[in-house]
């Protein structure tokens, strides 16, 4: 059964540390959605990873602080990032294009009616959609003050919402939910269904330690919910490990799923 399922993979998975970008998961990421995309889905990649990329670039030692320079290494990064998903997507024969927002793109719904329209083109002609905030001329997802989308987590379930995706899969650095924080306790265990996002499951989230990243477990768990909220199931998987994406797209497990009712349908 063909499926519409939007991808979200974050900074911690597509570079080593904020030192380059990590070609080996790039790679197989590109692989397995063109593979996926071959098996007749429709596939939306949302992602992270413009100013990372844009500090490998410029060779930075560290994420620039000041709102210009984040702006002006995040124009250097898309570029980058985009050469980068242009080359590994065309080794399997798979076409890219480029949609970048701005919360105005969002909220006008004229421009959304737009946006919808642009997808829609763009599915029916066989390309994946890579999707990203604007950095460059928007500061909500880089200024964590002036947040709007959140950061990536939220503006993929928002893209999926736009698109009446069947699905959601947030690639993380890390294998899902866990009842405690994995990297304190050893004796952490993964939550792997999840059916209701309470607020003792929300207290689980903690802080993102990705110096390179925007988002933690709180914004994913956020993403779910306002993807929940439509009736889309979100999966929540480690980014290091793509090939689990066959089964988590036909129902099986890896990392944690978020179980919803089906709302889809149902009139706003």
């Amino acid at each position: 059964m063909k499926r519409r399922i939007v991808f979200k993979v974050g900074t911690s998975t597509l570079c080593h540390s904020g030192k380059g970008l990590n070609f080996r998961n790039i790679d197989m990421l590109a692989r397995v959605l063109s593979d996926v995309k071959n098996e007749g889905h429709d596939v939306i990649l949302v992602t992270s990873g413009a100013i990372g990329a844009g500090v490998a670039k410029l060779g930075l030692v560290e994420r620039p602080t000041d709102i210009r320079k984040k702006q002006a290494v995040a124009a250097v990064g898309q570029l980058e990032l985009m050469h980068i998903y242009d080359k590994l997507f065309g080794e399997f024969g798979t076409t890219v294009g480029q949609v970048l927002l701005t919360r105005d793109d969002i909220d006008r719904p004229t421009v959304r009616k737009n946006l919808t329209g642009t997808f829609e083109s763009l599915l029916s002609m066989g390309v994946i959609p890579i999707v990203n905030e604007n950095d460059s001329v928007c500061i909500e997802e880089i200024e964590s003050e002036h947040k709007v989308f959140g950061d990536n987590d939220t503006l993929s379930a928002i893209v999926a919402v736009l698109i009446d995706a069947d699905l959601l899969v947030i690639l993380s650095d890390i294998d899902g939910l866990y009842d405690s924080d994995p990297t304190k306790n050893s004796d952490a265990k993964l939550i792997p269904v999840v059916t209701d996002i309470s607020d003792d499951i929300m207290a689980l989230a903690g802080g993102t330690d990705n110096e390179f990243g925007t988002g933690g477990m709180i914004t994913k768990l956020t993403a779910a919910r306002v993807a929940g909220e439509k009736g889309i199931e979100t999966v929540i998987t480690n980014g290091s490990e793509p090939q689990r994406l066959y089964e988590i797209i036909t129902g099986g497990e890896g990392g944690t799923r978020f179980k919803v009712e089906d709302k889809k349908h149902d009139s706003d």
